[in-house]
């Protein structure tokens, strides 16, 4: 099964669009339910651990997570698509240069 449509290419640019913090959290709040956002927020949280060799046992008691939830995420980090890899790398780009 593929998500790949002609509406998913739509969101996705609707997102690249997007240019400050302050335009995706209300875009965010208008397209998800808080607790869907803060679901996505976490498992990015979860995948930068697990990259940074955390166990699951700390990332659940870190971010409050299920291991089940955890374990998804790292089979994704490690078997998946490449997804979140290209998501942390250009995260600690921009943080390298805007100082962090």
């Amino acid at each position: 099964m593929t998500i790949r449509s002609e509406a998913m290419d739509q969101l996705f640019h609707s997102i690249l669009n997007l240019q400050t913090v302050e335009e995706c959290y209300d875009y965010f709040e208008d397209l998800c339910t808080i607790k869907e956002v803060q679901d996505m927020a976490q498992r990015l949280e979860a995948a930068r651990l697990l990259s940074e060799g955390m166990s699951y046992q700390k990332i659940a008691e870190q971010t409050e997570m299920s291991t089940a939830t955890i374990g998804r995420v790292s089979r994704c980090l490690h078997y998946g698509s490449g997804g979140y890899q290209t998501a942390l790398e250009r995260l600690k780009t921009a943080g390298s240069k805007s100082g962090r």
